[in-house]
């Protein structure tokens, strides 16, 4: 398993109301995918497609997002992912200019499972 954990800043809030485009999340999924293919694999590998993707609760600019990804099948060249992304912390402008709150219970904002391919002859790593 990989995770990255990020705050949206405001250059990342792309509609009304600092609210985080969804292709954000799947910028996030994309880079635990390079990290899990890199372990796996020693390469970056490609990314192929998603056939599947949720988004479940919207994300706001301050917010902390943790991104986590998993390997759930290996084929020769094939790898099938899953990934789901996580409000942690959130802003909490109502108490104040700084104020935020860590999460007692994670919000799970986005869901996903995909494929990403490693050619044959860049996997460095024999399992």
């Amino acid at each position: 398993m990989s995770m990255i954990r990020m705050r949206m800043g405001l250059n990342d809030a792309h509609y009304a109301g600092n609210l985080v485009d969804g292709a954000r999340m799947l910028q996030l999924f994309g880079d635990v995918a390079t990290e899990l293919l890199i372990r796996h694999d020693g390469d970056e590998g490609l990314f192929v497609a998603y056939d599947d993707v949720q988004f479940l609760a919207p994300v706001y600019a301050g917010d902390y997002i943790e991104a986590t990804g998993e390997i759930v099948s290996v084929g020769n060249s094939s790898r099938k992912m899953t990934f789901e992304a996580r409000k942690v912390i959130r802003p909490m402008p109502e108490a104040g200019v700084t104020a935020a709150e860590a999460l007692a219970e994670p919000i799970v904002v986005c869901r996903a499972s995909g494929t990403c391919v490693v050619p044959k002859d860049k996997q460095r790593y024999t399992k």
